[in-house]
């Protein structure tokens, strides 16, 4: 879907919006203790938290995000940068975060004030750091923007009586050693082709347990007898997709990825890196405490002997109920499972420009090459972050042409309005990749099952591409200039480079309507950054 049709929506139904708020919020980046499995090891935290701290807002408000650096820790990364997950930063991509694409790191001992205006989008979405595999020390959260209930914006309302920071349902998975040593290991030991650095545990809501550690006491979900609950969950890992069910309940999704669905009554499904659904969960059985289960998905799992990838659980707990774990044995998922294909959006269905043939088609072949280190390519080409971001390369140095851009950027210039389809082939190594495209929705309209569908096909921004050679298709329109990143969410894969650059419309990136907003404090990231010794990098 096109991100001008959406803009348009919002202003065709919500005649009653008024002018939003400045929703500020502070984040300090530290170093600190924290031991969310009962191991304690430094970490990198947002206001000294894991997850970092919940931000809320209204569709109609700006965010204004202070993001101060003092990170110290020699064994991780000092400087920072983050991005605000499927946030389509209109007119800002200079807040979108990844470095290398959108900025310059933050330097250690500086600050930097992301300023976002919502222009009405709400949904679930998250934040993360985007330098290196930094995000898997720490530096990850929930942010959720509401529909402005008064209003009657949020079109599934009716539904559910609950949505509040209660119900945010964070799925991480959790590292006892510092990203950089374990991603040196995987790009560079042995030569390259070392298998994917295997967490240490899963966690619902920054709880779990490893094996031969301590019962850390699980995460619980409050819930009183008859009330309906709308449950955002999130997948904030850097490695793991999970299969998420509630013991006794069925869930009906109403969201994903931050857009509206058609409702849809489920009993299970898998949620892979940096997706988010949305499920009303029905609080219609005996009062008691039930099973929530996230068992985890990922490849060589038997690599690390401590990770359980069954024992991922939290509690729904009922009022009356004893304080304690349910009774019953955990099991495992049953029923319905989701099945993509099956999503319909609620609001204006149907992939841009129909069943029409896409105005252009870029066929993506990706896979796994090492030759000295690990590498993962796109039709042969590792992507390898510039030292000059993309987008001041654009503004500043007139980039507009694919030739202008090293090859190993990686970078495909887009012309404005114009319908394009990714055609992405899996890979057989039994990983689902799920790849997430910066700045844009897409419409899903060749899931990993299922047949084509241009008619309203599910509509997000992070698809599983699937391991066994089959293709997916997604489809957007290019109206909404800037440097988008599509890339693999599986951190490891990303770093080996798996990863492609969208530079949208450049000339209107530059001038126009839709002009970048650049803000000084934005250009001097970078010769703070660059004048680092590499140690505060």
């Amino acid at each position: 879907m096109s991100l001008s049709i959406l803009l348009g929506l919002i202003l065709l139904l919500s005649p009653l919006l008024v002018s939003g708020a400045d929703v500020n919020y502070n984040f300090n980046i530290v170093n600190g203790p924290i031991s969310p499995d009962g191991f304690t090891r430094t970490g990198i935290l947002v206001n000294g938290a894991f997850p970092g701290t919940l931000i809320q807002a209204q569709k109609t408000d700006t965010l204004h995000i202070t993001v101060n650096d003092q990170l110290t820790d020699i064994t991780m990364r000092q400087s920072t940068s983050v991005h605000w997950h499927g946030l389509f930063q209109f007119k800002t991509a200079s807040e979108d975060g990844p470095s290398g694409v959108n900025q310059c790191p933050i330097a250690p001992g500086h600050s930097y004030k992301y300023d976002i205006p919502l222009n009405g989008q709400a949904g679930t979405f998250w934040y993360h750091s985007h330098l290196s595999s930094q995000y898997a020390d720490g530096l990850r959260g929930a942010l959720v923007v509401y529909g402005m209930s008064k209003y009657a914006q949020d079109p599934h309302l009716a539904l559910y009586d609950v949505d509040d920071a209660t119900t945010v349902v964070t799925l991480a998975d959790w590292y006892h050693n510092p990203s950089p040593a374990i991603e040196d290991i995987y790009l560079f030991g042995n030569g390259g082709g070392n298998h994917e650095p295997i967490p240490d545990c899963g966690l619902i809501n920054g709880a779990g347990r490893y094996v031969g550690g301590s019962s850390v006491t699980r995460s619980r979900i409050n819930v009183v007898a008859g009330k309906r609950y709308r449950l955002r969950v999130i997948n904030i890992s850097v490695y793991s997709g999970y299969e998420f069910s509630i013991e006794g309940h069925s869930l009906t999704i109403i969201e994903v990825d931050g857009i509206s669905h058609v409702p849809l009554n489920v009993d299970r499904f898998m949620i892979y890196v940096g997706q988010r659904y949305s499920v009303v969960v029905t609080a219609n059985q005996a009062v008691k405490n039930y099973w929530i289960r996230a068992p985890m998905s990922l490849q060589h799992s038997s690599d690390n002997d401590i990770l359980d990838t069954d024992n991922v659980y939290a509690v729904l707990h009922y009022n009356g109920a004893p304080s304690a774990e349910p009774t019953t044995s955990p099991g495992s998922g049953s029923g319905t499972l989701l099945e993509e294909y099956k999503l319909a959006p609620l609001i204006n269905p149907g992939a841009p420009g129909g069943s029409a043939p896409a105005g252009r088609t870029i066929d993506l072949q990706f896979g796994q090459d090492n030759d000295g280190q690990t590498q993962w390519k796109i039709n042969g080409i590792r992507y390898e972050s510039p030292v000059i971001p993309t987008l001041l390369d654009i503004i500043n140095n007139g980039y507009s042409t694919e030739a202008n851009f090293n090859v190993s950027e990686h970078t495909y210039v887009l012309a404005r309005n114009q319908i394009v389809d990714l055609v992405i082939h899996g890979s057989a190594n039994g990983h689902v990749h799920p790849f997430h495209l910066h700045g844009h929705a897409f419409d899903v309209v060749q899931s990993q099952s299922g047949p084509a569908n241009y008619v309203n096909p599910p509509r997000r921004d992070v698809v599983g591409v699937g391991s066994g050679g089959g293709t997916v298709i997604v489809r957007f329109k290019t109206d909404n200039p800037g440097p988008w990143f599509l890339h693999c969410h599986i951190d490891w894969h990303l770093e080996a480079g798996l990863a492609v650059v969208f530079a949208e419309a450049p000339s209107d990136q530059r001038s126009g309507p839709q002009a970048q907003i650049i803000k000084q404090t934005w250009l001097d990231l970078c010769p703070i950054y660059q004048a680092l010794p590499p140690s505060k990098q």
